[in-house]
């Protein structure tokens, strides 16, 4: 069993020594095993559409009409969202829409909520 660390860049599991570097097959980056992992993770800010940090629990708004995939419903322009999770990925904003349900959003869709 490997104690080698993912790889920071793509989370793949099948990370190697390289000399001193530790290397990852399926993305080809290269890194320090010196170097903390988690500091990729801490320096990562999500940002909403007008550029202002989003963090666990916020309240933010939806400024663009969204069609939900598979379905015939919309997310309306001005939807508050409360309490919302920011995750990695795409979809960086884990939520519920009430009416909706749980949903994944963009951050480039929302608007930090200012009251």
């Amino acid at each position: 069993m490997s104690t080698l660390p993912p790889c920071p860049a793509c989370g793949s599991e099948f990370t190697y020594e390289d000399g001193l570097m530790l290397v990852c097959p399926e993305c080809a980056h290269e890194w320090s095993p010196g170097e903390a992992t988690e500091t990729a993770e801490e320096t990562r800010v999500v940002r909403d559409a007008n550029g202002n940090p989003l963090a666990d629990g916020d309240t933010v708004i939806v400024v663009k009409d969204l069609k939900i995939k598979g379905s015939s419903s919309v997310v309306k322009v001005g939807t508050k969202v409360r309490n919302i999770r920011i995750v990695d990925g795409d979809h960086d904003i884990d939520c519920r829409i009430d009416g909706i349900g749980a949903m994944k959003l963009k951050s480039e869709f929302v608007k930090k909520d200012a009251g």
